[in-house]
């Protein structure tokens, strides 16, 4: 007979212990603190990142500030640090120890029981090749002691009867690089079939596109990460989250999306240029060096300083030579700035510069002043504007 955690941690206990019987000697596999009445999460994140360099953890941060808030018991666990076998496949749960998985390790002894005390569970992962990343496949292939080798048949579709009547919740959190939503549609037919059957236990699911763009993307990454939280509060107040909550963690991170890939295709260039990682290339404090007079009015937009800019009001033009030829100009104006291709009808500072030499001066790698008193870059105007530029943008931004 198999001791159901489940059973147990329904009866209201405080600190209740749980064993399972891998452990008949008495081996303590999990401890929580049960409150009656409080909706138990177990948070997983798959990402091998850490920290800021995570955007899984940015958009799964979010999510869980706004269930605590509503009063949830939430648990994050990061993957990455737990020990996992795959599954052996060998179906020993189903037979010789049902319900038992014959590895012993963290899975086993720890996270396969706090998944079973859940009432929901969160599923975060960054999509890899379209589907959840292999750590997370790992963990989702190791719950299956849950089921019963029976085939039965609901409705349309045969399907293996579950060893307990109640199994967590599911919502899955899902981020990637790519800039539209068809990215996910792999991941959202499996998320669907796996777990859209066996009653509601899909509570619901936000996907993220360009998420590599989020940390920087001050106009909407505030109101992405808003509608997440808010996300969470829903999950625990109604466990569903609303149509209009899910459209504005899931909006549009860029409005030009042919600009968003040339700024995107720029800062790989980069990167292999400079033979660093993407990590390496924020540490060092790089600039993405764009190809085009449209990928450099994006980089520069992602560079703008608000801050910095303060109640400025300014038109600057910049006439290239060189590789990229052309005119563009921004207008600064209240904390924002609007970029324009094309010469402005009236530029307070107009600065002619071959465009690979600019992008010298942005990335430091030239003395913007030694190359204008050598008569390599001029400027026309308001040379106060030209002189305080440092303030308006910042590239580390970009």
């Amino acid at each position: 007979m198999i001791f159901s955690p489940l059973l147990v941690y329904g009866e209201g206990l405080e600190n209740v212990e749980f064993f399972t019987p891998h452990a008949a000697g008495g081996g303590l596999i999990a401890v929580w603190d049960a409150q009656e009445g409080t909706m138990k999460v177990l948070a997983l994140n798959s990402s091998a990142r850490a920290g800021k360099d995570s955007k899984t953890g940015m958009m799964l941060d979010a999510l869980v500030a706004g269930m605590r808030e509503c009063g949830a018991q939430v648990e994050v666990v990061h993957l990455k640090d737990k020990k996992m076998r795959v599954c052996a496949g060998c179906f020993t749960c189903w037979t010789k120890t049902p319900g038992q998985c014959i590895h012993q390790d963290d899975m086993t002894g720890e996270l396969f029981p706090k998944w079973l005390a859940s009432d929901l569970c969160v599923y975060a992962t960054p999509l890899f090749h379209h589907t959840v990343n292999a750590t997370m496949k790992t963990f989702i292939e190791r719950t299956l002691p849950v089921a019963e080798p029976y085939l039965i048949k609901e409705g349309e579709r045969w399907s293996h009867p579950l060893r307990y009547e109640n199994i967590p919740g599911a919502f899955v959190l899902s981020v990637a690089g790519f800039p539209e939503m068809s990215a996910f549609e792999g991941l959202r037919h499996y998320v669907q079939f796996l777990f859209g059957y066996h009653g509601a236990r899909l509570w619901g699911e936000i996907y993220r596109p360009g998420a590599e763009n989020l940390p920087y993307a001050a106009k909407v990454r505030d109101a992405i990460l808003a509608a997440v939280k808010q996300a969470g509060r829903e999950l625990v107040e109604h466990r569903k989250i609303m149509p209009e909550t899910r459209a504005g963690a899931e909006q549009p991170i860029a409005e030009d999306m042919e600009a968003f890939a040339e700024m995107a295709n720029a800062f790989w260039d980069t990167c292999i240029e400079a033979g660093v990682s993407p990590r390496e290339f924020n540490e060092k404090g790089l600039v993405p060096r764009p190809n085009s007079l449209k990928g450099f009015m994006g980089i520069l937009s992602m560079g703008f300083n608000p801050e910095g800019a303060g109640d400025i009001r300014a038109v600057l033009q910049f006439d290239f030579s060189g590789r990229v030829e052309g005119q563009c100009h921004f207008i600064i104006a209240e904390g924002q700035m609007v970029s324009k291709a094309g010469p402005a009808p009236r530029a307070d500072v107009t600065v002619k510069t071959p465009f690979d030499l600019w992008l010298d001066i942005m990335s430091g790698k030239t003395d913007g002043a030694q190359a204008m008193m050598e008569g390599k870059v001029s400027a026309e105007g308001d040379l106060n504007l030209l002189v305080n530029m440092g303030r308006f943008f910042d590239p580390g931004r970009a």
